[in-house]
């Protein structure tokens, strides 16, 4: 058995990260311009890219469904919510959405790259890895967030 693509270029320390994905993450974050960030990785390019971007109407059943079926992603959503104190709030939350019918090739290079593009999204209030869409449903955000 071969494993020759695990020695190739950063899969062991992580892709690099576009200065295009540190904006727009920087965007949602301070300019509240985007509900939502859909990040994959452009293996030719070895960098964390945008893949698409959602504006602050959009709901979260649109980010979810934006989210490949069969493919790894990386997401940032903004995610407003109302306290017991009825405060209004927002937190930001990273998703590390990783399918169990994406390709195996694609899962260990999105697990390899995930801690170095995390450390580049100053701000992130918390994380979730999921595998399947109840692992990352509304219900799950309003538990995390509280």
């Amino acid at each position: 058995m071969s494993f020759r693509w695990l020695s190739r270029g950063n899969a062991s320390s992580g892709m690099g990260v576009s200065d295009h994905s540190k904006s727009t993450f920087m965007d949602l974050k301070r300019r509240r311009v985007h509900r939502y960030v859909i990040f994959n990785i452009d293996e030719k390019k070895k960098e964390v890219v945008v893949e698409k971007t959602g504006g602050p109407a959009e709901s979260y059943e649109d980010f979810a469904a934006a989210l490949p079926e069969n493919d790894c992603r990386y997401a940032v959503y903004d995610y407003d919510f109302v306290t017991s104190d009825n405060c209004q709030k927002s937190k930001i939350f990273f998703i590390a959405w990783s399918p169990s019918t994406s390709p195996i090739r694609a899962k260990m290079l999105y697990a390899t790259s995930r801690e170095r593009f995390r450390r580049d999204l100053d701000g992130v209030h918390c994380e979730i890895q999921a595998t399947d869409p109840t692992e990352m449903d509304l219900e799950v955000l309003k538990e995390r967030a509280n």
